[in-house]
């Protein structure tokens, strides 16, 4: 009797994990990132390397940064987004060039149009580590105080960008 208890007991764990997991979004990715200060970074600029930028800078300020890369199929799509974004003028929108060749990136920008209010460059990767990065786009809304309050895993959609992302950045801005 005993040995048909322990499989039954596994079975029914086994559904009510499965059940907690099917009420889950699989497209949001929770990071532990949120809700904490962002990594304080200083990269050189995609457009002058002589003159490197510092997310400090941002402080006080509401802001995005949305890493993307010329590799990246992924960038393309929200690219036309993020360019109507852009022309609102809502937030600064700072772009990290995430393990890319600084002439493909500029190239890319200048192929398909640069949103950004400047773009810096993440050759080696280690800025995205730090900020937890999956994968090409990811995008962060970032506080005056400095601290992540959201995280867009793959591209920004029209959808993302009116219920969350704008609604969120009006917040921040009172």
């Amino acid at each position: 009797m005993k040995k048909t208890l322990i499989p039954l007991g596994l079975f029914i764990v086994l559904v009510v994990f499965l059940a907690i997991g099917l009420t889950r979004d699989p497209s949001e990715v929770p990071s532990p990132l949120i809700g904490k200060a962002a990594p304080v970074f200083t990269a050189p600029r995609l457009h002058d390397a002589s003159q490197p930028f510092s997310s400090s800078e941002m402080l006080g300020k509401v802001w995005l940064l949305n890493v993307w890369a010329s590799w990246c199929v992924a960038c393309r799509q929200e690219h036309p987004l993020l360019m109507e974004f852009a022309k609102t003028k809502t937030v600064p929108l700072i772009g990290l060039d995430y393990k890319d060749q600084v002439t493909d990136g500029l190239k890319w920008l200048a192929r398909f149009g640069d949103p950004y209010d400047l773009s810096v460059t993440d050759r080696d990767g280690r800025i995205g580590i730090d900020f937890g990065v999956y994968g090409v786009p990811e995008t962060f809304l970032i506080d005056k105080a400095g601290v992540i309050r959201y995280k867009q895993i793959g591209p920004v959609t029209e959808e993302a960008l009116r219920d969350k992302i704008v609604p969120m950045i009006r917040e921040l801005q009172k």
